[in-house]
């Protein structure tokens, strides 16, 4: 059953981000900011959390869950250290995804071929 609201939830969040951008002047960066945004205030309540339990993979993987992840840590960085504990956490959980983007980013600029006019 997790499959199944792993595959709704994420097709859903698909949905609306195509709707968004086909009946509205955002572009794809307003799109995916207003996405981390309502992560970062579904983790507010600790929503997103109740939400990955119930949908998995399919809550984990959309951009939302980047903005429940800079939250969440902090969250947790400002019970430790107080200011500087939100500086040194909220990054950590977040730092694989960021590298991995940027070396895809890099491979797909070394293979693909430049468009000259």
């Amino acid at each position: 059953m997790t499959w199944l609201y792993a595959f709704l939830f994420a097709g859903i969040l698909c949905l609306l981000a195509q709707i968004l951008y086909e009946y509205t002047r955002l572009t794809p960066g307003h799109i995916t900011s207003i996405f981390v945004v309502v992560g970062v205030l579904l983790e507010t309540g600790n929503v997103y959390d109740k939400i990955t339990e119930l949908c998995g993979g399919g809550a984990m993987t959309p951009i939302m869950n980047f903005g429940h992840l800079l939250a969440h840590a902090a969250v947790e960085g400002a019970r430790e250290g107080g200011f500087l504990g939100i500086l040194k956490n909220m990054l950590v959980p977040v730092s694989a995804i960021l590298v991995f983007v940027v070396i895809v980013s890099l491979l797909a600029a070394l293979l693909s071929r430049p468009k000259c006019d």
